[in-house]
């Protein structure tokens, strides 16, 4: 990857919408060797999807929850189970294994919070848990999408 395929990511990044001749345009590029780039990007897996980025608070998303739970199991079982579980429940959003005293992190967007009552108990439900913590978002200051690429 060279430094054109990184001023590329940077543009698409902020938006996807724009045409190849306009990409092409920002990156110094005329249209099909842009093409050609973003093919290989999306080909090489760099480029994993392109969509629209919706403001939750807006479709009636209005509570985000960060869930941090721990586990006493640490079986391979166990943790595939928990894992097709919880990617299959709609409101997460980001789901990360961790280093440190927490063995899971989740980003969790709901209605409201008998919604987060609702999701707590599917997420209790579905394996043997040692501790779940909520922590509610009072305000999202900053949410990005994008990659701090450098050319």
């Amino acid at each position: 990857m060279d430094a054109i395929d990184r001023k590329i990511l940077a543009v698409v990044q902020q938006d996807a919408s724009l045409s190849v001749a306009e990409i092409g345009q920002r990156v110094g590029l005329s249209s099909t060797p842009c093409w050609k780039r973003l093919q290989r990007l999306e080909a090489d897996g760099v480029i994993t999807k392109r969509v629209a980025i919706i403001d939750p608070a807006k479709v009636g998303l209005g509570i985000t929850v960060f869930v941090s739970v721990e586990t006493g199991d640490h079986s391979q079982d166990w943790m595939a189970k928990f894992a097709d579980t919880v990617g299959a429940m709609p409101e997460v959003m980001e789901f990360y294994r961790m280093a440190g005293d927490v063995d899971y992190m989740l980003r969790v967007v709901v209605h409201d919070m008998p919604g987060y009552d609702t999701f707590y108990k599917k997420l209790i439900a579905t394996v043997p848990l040692k501790n779940v913590t909520s922590r509610f978002a009072m305000e999202r200051i900053k949410s990005t999408t994008a990659l701090p690429i450098t050319p």
